[in-house]
């Protein structure tokens, strides 16, 4: 616990008086400069880091059916949400192919450019 007891804060003070106080005033102003254009960076940084997240409506319907539904309906029903599901795995494909494509285009030009 020796080594603790020479952190004081007016030991810390006292030191930075004397560091200022040996210094010129044209270095005290560069000083303060350079500590308020480090401070206007990261006070930018964090400023900019923030974002509102858009509030978007996460609604989810749930379809109730009557307890004397019979087996044809069941099947019939379940054909109508396979040719949906065919549909949005089309879909979701097609994008998935779209940007495939845009990521070899870019891929492309960086090794033209020797990247």
């Amino acid at each position: 616990m020796t080594f603790l007891n020479r952190f004081s804060p007016l030991v810390a003070y006292r030191d930075l008086r004397f560091f200022l106080a040996a210094r010129k005033r044209h270095e005290l102003g560069f000083m303060a400069l350079s500590l308020a254009l480090t401070l206007l960076i990261l006070w930018a940084f964090v400023k900019d880091s923030h974002f509102e997240k858009a509030y978007e409506r996460n609604i989810i319907y749930v379809e109730q059916w009557p307890i004397t539904r019979t087996d044809e309906q069941i099947r019939a029903q379940q054909k109508i949400d396979q040719a949906k599901k065919h549909i949005q795995q089309a879909e979701l494909k097609k994008r998935r192919e779209a940007k495939k494509a845009e990521f070899k285009r870019l891929d492309d030009k960086l090794e033209s450019w020797g990247f």
